[in-house]
């Protein structure tokens, strides 16, 4: 039985997308002028490279049949594997904000570690799905293959550097070999083999260190290490209840770093005030709801896993960013999805967005 798609998931990211335009406009506009003598330029940039293309590829996504994202799945990754080394080639790669985490194509540039964010999960997905239906569950065949393919990713990934987007793949990853139905004590290896990376990673770059101790204490140096989460709580905090308006943000003006990225949240918040970031949080919530009600009542093990792990990725993004922003969560670096600045963020976004739809117009309700 074929249903009609989740139109209440589409309703959601729709107005979340259109809230985004309207704060990155906001936001954007007195830095193009200053930058490019244009105001309209980085709305232009994000509209042109990312969302007419990302629109494009998600209804592409939402109308294919599912059988061959399962298909190319493994293919797909290994193509991902070869950009995330073509980053390090001279006059390929590209370098912004001290990371090596861009392809510079002449005409465009794209990141290939957004793109890695799904195509992980659709590789997960299958495999796991294939793992669970052949009954291979033992430790040399599943959990020692998930290493290996983790750990290579985390490779490649921690040499750019690009930690947030390797938290959130390893978090995901494991997420999703627990809800696969694996041995519950593989899952407790994984997490401890992560948190022992994560501690190889401060040992070699120490200002990791120091990201954590500005989250444990946010008054440390408020003028060095610690500066961007005091700029963000002060944002954050001068916008009330109902918020300055919008376009009357002040913290944009060169005291909040990366006001059109991760701080996107927080100059929303000083310009919309409380209400508006508990609208922006809300409808996070119910893309969580809808989410997982579409894994909930799909009967193959592929599609839940697929859906489970596209909705955990989006919702543990956002709220990952907005919690940077208020000081629950260390800083990471990570947009806020289909609101920051950044092309190769919201195509992958809505391509997995058209997926999820493509899952749920397909769901059949055991019986």
């Amino acid at each position: 039985m074929r249903q009609k798609p989740d139109y209440i998931l589409l309703l959601v990211v729709g107005l979340l997308i259109l809230l985004g335009i309207i704060i990155l406009t906001s936001v954007s506009t007195a830095l193009s002028q200053d930058k490019f003598g244009s105001p309209g330029f980085y709305l232009f940039h994000h509209l042109v490279f990312g969302l007419l293309p990302g629109i494009l590829l998600g209804f592409l996504a939402f109308k294919i049949p599912l059988a061959l994202f399962r298909k190319w799945a493994s293919i797909l990754l290994l193509v991902n594997a070869i950009l995330l080394i073509l980053v390090f080639v001279p006059k390929i790669g590209m370098t912004f904000g001290g990371a090596a985490s861009w392809i510079n194509l002449r005409f465009f540039s794209f990141q290939p570690s957004e793109f890695l964010k799904l195509i992980f999960i659709l590789y997960l997905a299958t495999w796991l799905t294939t793992r669970t239906e052949k009954g291979k569950k033992t430790f040399s065949e599943t959990l020692i293959a998930f290493f290996a393919v983790i750990g290579l990713i985390s490779l490649l990934l921690a040499l750019q550097p690009d930690v947030g987007t390797l938290g959130i793949v390893v978090i995901i990853g494991i997420l999703m070999y627990f809800l696969a139905g694996t041995p519950l004590k593989h899952s407790f290896l994984i997490i401890i083999a992560g948190l022992a990376g994560l501690a190889a990673l401060i040992k070699f770059e120490p200002y990791r260190l120091n990201r954590l101790l500005v989250f444990l204490n946010s008054e440390t140096e408020p003028m060095g290490m610690g500066f961007q989460i005091k700029q963000a709580l002060i944002t954050v905090g001068s916008g009330g209840i109902l918020g300055k308006g919008l376009g009357m943000s002040l913290q944009k003006f060169g005291f909040l770093p990366q006001p059109m990225a991760d701080s996107i949240f927080a100059i929303f918040s000083e310009e919309a005030g409380l209400v508006g970031g508990v609208i922006l949080i809300v409808l996070f919530l119910m893309l969580a709801w809808r989410g997982f009600e579409i894994a909930k009542k799909t009967h193959d093990n592929f599609y839940r896993l697929t859906a489970l792990g596209i909705t955990s990725w989006i919702v543990l993004q956002a709220f990952v960013n907005i919690g940077s922003m208020v000081g629950i969560s260390p800083l990471t670096g990570i947009p806020l999805p289909f609101v920051s600045y950044g092309g190769s963020a919201l195509v992958t976004e809505l391509i997995g967005i058209g997926i999820l739809l493509n899952i749920s117009k397909k769901n059949v309700q055991k019986t």
